[in-house]
């Protein structure tokens, strides 16, 4: 950990939800291929980091009984498992609290806590350029822009200054933490750190995602070995014929369908609200018997 601060990462396993993400949770096989994810990208990236941090993960308390022999089958003292149906802010501040006083045994100056999707993976010096950017006695929310977005044809490389993996560096006074508001908010409520460098985060496209696409532009993946070590070794090369043609016609065609998409979100919520829109979202799923998809993140 930074001599300066007490990192911890925070990652929602299969905790309740309401709305939409409901119907997510209660598919077939959702939590088993959520087990599939998180041992392929999650785990290893943890186990790898540079520098040491706390990791609390947050499970249901009616999780199935095979996914508790999991969970003590796969954690050799990596995380924490905590069980709740709902989490507080002061409780999630509780929780912080004596997960760092267990495995240090004291509190330092000031707290990072970083948000980890389950099926998403972190560079191997994630956490160290995570510290190095913390300025102590500041609230600030710290976003490493460069990641990796990966499919099953290939790795893309993608800027998003305001991504999931998002965190927040204050003091331990009355903390909020990096979950105090929606990922590409919390620069509503405090200054924010948005840094470029070299790729800190994998996100993985696969058969449950619902807001994350292939976006960015195709990279070699043996390029981000350094950071992510076999993570990416079964996808492809692309060979700079196809660079050449994702380059010309693809990033072009993504690039419109996500501005469409942006503008097309921005006036839903402007005419509906937030929690109207994904209230509408759970009521045609219901309706169309949709099989809906979902990356776990809140």
């Amino acid at each position: 950990m930074s001599e300066r601060f007490d990192q911890v990462v925070l990652t929602r396993f299969n905790l309740p939800s309401e709305g939409y993400e409901s119907l997510v949770r209660a598919q077939e096989g959702w939590l088993r291929s959520r087990v599939g994810l998180f041992e392929r990208y999650c785990l290893p990236s943890m186990r790898a980091q540079t520098a040491r941090a706390t990791w609390i993960v947050y499970f249901d308390p009616e999780s199935p009984q095979w996914l508790l022999e999991w969970i003590a089958r796969v954690n050799d003292g990596d995380f924490l498992p905590r069980f709740r149906a709902t989490i507080s802010p002061a409780e999630l501040v509780a929780d912080i609290r004596a997960a760092v006083l267990t495995t240090s045994g004291a509190l330092r100056g000031g707290l990072i806590t970083t948000n980890l999707d389950n099926d998403d993976a972190l560079a191997s010096d994630f956490l160290a350029r995570t510290a190095a950017a913390a300025r102590p006695g500041e609230r600030t929310a710290i976003y490493l822009a460069d990641g990796i977005i990966a499919d099953r044809d290939g790795a893309y490389r993608r800027i998003d200054r305001h991504n999931a993996f998002c965190s927040v560096a204050e003091p331990w006074e009355a903390p909020v933490t990096c979950w105090a508001a929606a990922h590409n908010r919390l620069g509503e409520t405090m200054p924010v750190r948005s840094l470029r460098g070299r790729p800190a985060w994998l996100q993985v496209i696969h058969g449950e995602n619902v807001s994350n696409r292939v976006r960015g532009r195709l990279v070699s993946p043996a390029r981000s070995r350094a950071a992510f070590g076999d993570l990416l070794d079964d996808r492809p090369e692309p060979g700079a014929l196809r660079i050449a043609r994702d380059r010309v016609l693809g990033m072009p065609a993504r690039a419109a369908r996500e501005a469409a998409r942006a503008t097309a979100k921005r006036t839903a919520v402007a005419l509906l609200g937030r929690d109207s829109l994904d209230a509408v979202k759970f009521r045609v799923a219901r309706l169309t018997g949709h099989r809906a998809r979902s990356d776990g993140a809140r």
